[in-house]
């Protein structure tokens, strides 16, 4: 119920404004978010890295219908990835990409807008000796979004993409995406769905997932483990032994500001860890799917409200 209530928080444009008028609200973000400008994530990466960590740097927004905004986020996206290079970062930082943020939405052609603007950010990264990975959104945006990621890895095989254990679809899609080469990151999912396409059951979502990451840990892909959960992290531990794989074949992924020295203990033990690191103004959708996904994320929200609201 509380993760319904809070998924709904995400489309309620009266939540919003007070939410990001509320005093209290900054300090909860800061935890999540590295920032609202690049030099934030820049500075944020380089305190990862130093902890032997890799990151997947997000620039926030979403589901603009706006062409000017589609056309300023790609342009944000190209002057992200030079940042990135001229840092010396390239090596351990990626950028994840969120299509509807490319004018996927859009009345007219917002498909191929958005397909476009994706091939100006790949091209962006290549120069730059890094990769993409495509973010998922709701249901009704996956066709569209995997059609894209067919059509951009023709150019720029090394693009990843994500897909979300509680569509009852995923395994599926799991199965045609786990060949030679496929980035794909597995984790839960943060959206709001009905129960005609999505697991409502919490456990029914957990065994999806296990499902699911035996047909890639299992496939020729590179999976990537996105979860927060210590039973899962167990479990793909276990199911890479079984599958022969070594570390460095596989990674895990985690959000900035959760389970911070977990992240780092499975570092120190020689394992692939990249932490998906949000940075921009348009945190709101964004920082309520993330207290949606976690109870502690919640009480930790609620803990700065009672003590600074």
């Amino acid at each position: 119920m509380l993760r319904r209530v809070l998924l709904s928080a995400a489309g309620s444009d009266r939540i919003k404004a007070a939410v990001v008028r509320a005093p209290f609200s900054r300090g909860v973000v800061n935890r999540f978010v590295a920032g609202d400008h690049v030099d934030d994530a820049i500075v944020a990466s380089r305190q990862l890295v130093a902890h032997g960590l890799l990151v997947s740097i997000d620039r926030l927004g979403e589901a603009t219908t706006d062409a000017a905004q589609a056309q300023a986020t790609t342009d944000a996206y190209v002057a992200l990835l030079k940042t990135i290079a001229d840092a010396g970062l390239a090596e351990f930082a990626e950028v994840s990409l969120k299509l509807s943020s490319l004018g996927q939405a859009l009345d007219v052609d917002g498909e191929q807008i958005a397909l476009d603007h994706a091939r100006t950010v790949c091209a962006a990264a290549t120069a730059a000796n890094t990769t993409v990975t495509l973010d998922m959104e709701d249901h009704t945006t996956t066709d569209a979004t995997l059609a894209a990621l067919h059509a951009l890895r023709v150019d720029f095989p090394g693009v990843g993409a994500v897909l979300q254990a509680y569509l009852r679809r995923t395994e599926g899609d799991c199965r045609d995406l786990a060949g030679d080469g496929s980035r794909i990151r597995l984790c839960k999912g943060a959206y709001r769905e009905p129960a005609s396409v999505a697991y409502q059951d919490r456990a029914d979502v957990d065994l999806s997932y296990v499902r699911c990451l035996r047909v890639l840990m299992h496939g020729s892909g590179y999976p990537m483990v996105a979860t927060h959960d210590p039973r899962l992290v167990a479990i793909a531990a276990a199911m890479a032994l079984q599958a022969g794989r070594e570390r460095g074949e596989y990674e895990y992924q985690m959000l900035f500001g959760v389970r911070p020295d977990e992240q780092r203990r499975l570092a120190s033990k020689g394992e692939k860890i990249r932490v998906y690191l949000p940075y921009g103004t348009q945190w709101y959708p964004y920082l309520t799917r993330r207290l949606a996904e976690r109870p502690a994320n919640v009480a930790f929200f609620l803990r700065a409200v009672t003590t600074k609201g």
